[in-house]
């Protein structure tokens, strides 16, 4: 890779999304916990691809989303990610590439296949994961380029991540890394139910290792243990030194020590798919945050960039959001 300079580098599971729309029922037939990411084996990921019916293939994968947004938006991303050397391993590959992002990890020879994960979005638009992991097992501290993490103003991290000894090892030397170089580094917490697995060891890195955290309203509750969304908020303010909470169309809250922005949500017409909207609205407001914008700035392009992604199916840009974003006058 070549490390001539980054505004983010993303780090998460390469996963290849398998979108389908599918009834309520589906989701109780198959015991699914409705809106929430489960982790599941290969014969399961064959039961559920079985029963979806017609497919939408899209490279995805949390921070592999986001880096695709900074992209669009015109900014400098590198992603690290495993995949096998396989066709869907080719396809995350070359999609990665074509969107302006710098990802050379080394694809896995053998071992598991690359990952996919199964979203079901039922009418509501609401989307349920179903993730095989595959090849993002294999992603270990070999797969971290000290060059490009040195190379980077802020190194993002995904925290699905943290369900794998080996790339919580990996995600916490980037992090080392970074600060060592005197550069920023951020975590998204991912999920709920993956902040329940994981809440004291992400409150140790949070307290001693970010930047700038990103959690949506349930997620930052369940960090916290309270139902008090005000009081999590000032909780995580005086973790680390930047939070920025995302609550759909309520808006989002980014707190900075006393410093307090509620910003609205940007207007979209019609919610199709939520899938992505996290990752988008994080690569908006890092793309602001790495080229001078304020955090309300910052944030607005979060708002603008989640906006886009959930007009439509599938968890990255359709349009240049650059082009949008200048057409909105917020670059």
């Amino acid at each position: 890779m070549t490390a001539s300079g980054f505004d983010v580098l993303c780090i998460g599971n390469a996963i290849v999304d398998v979108i389908a729309r599918v009834e309520e029922d589906f989701v109780s037939r198959h015991r699914l916990v409705k809106g929430s990411m489960n982790l599941i084996d290969e014969a399961r990921a064959e039961e559920l691809y079985a029963d979806m019916g017609q497919a939408i293939e899209l490279s995805g994968g949390s921070a592999g989303n986001t880096a695709a947004g900074v992209a669009s938006l015109g900014g400098r991303a590198a992603y690290f990610g495993k995949v096998r050397a396989d066709q869907l391993g080719a396809i995350f590959r070359h999609d990665m590439r074509a969107q302006g992002v710098a990802f050379d990890t080394a694809p896995a020879s053998d071992g598991p296949a690359t990952a996919r994960s199964f979203i079901l979005v039922t009418p509501d638009s609401e989307r349920t994961m179903n993730t095989y992991l595959g090849a993002c097992v294999n992603f270990t501290i070999a797969d971290v380029d000290r060059n490009a993490v040195e190379a980077a103003q802020i190194t993002y991290m995904e925290g699905y991540l943290w369900d794998r000894p080996e790339a919580k090892e990996a995600f916490k030397l980037a992090a080392r890394i970074a600060r060592a170089a005197g550069r920023k580094t951020s975590i998204t917490l991912s999920d709920s139910f993956c902040v329940e697995r994981h809440r004291d060891s992400f409150l140790d890195l949070i307290r001693n290792d970010i930047d700038i955290v990103f959690a949506n309203e349930a997620e930052i509750k369940s960090l916290y243990q309270t139902q008090n969304f005000d009081g999590a908020v000032k909780a995580v303010a005086a973790d680390c030194p930047i939070a920025v909470v995302t609550r759909s169309e309520k808006g989002c809250v980014v707190v900075n020590g006393s410093e307090v922005h509620a910003i609205p949500a940007h207007p979209v017409s019609r919610i199709v798919d939520v899938t992505g909207a996290g990752d988008l609205f994080a690569a908006g407001f890092l793309h602001g945050f790495t080229n001078g914008r304020t955090l309300y700035e910052s944030a607005r392009l979060g708002s603008m960039a989640a906006a886009e992604v959930i007009s439509h199916i599938g968890a990255r840009p359709e349009v240049s959001l650059r082009a949008h974003a200048e057409g909105l006058g917020l670059l």
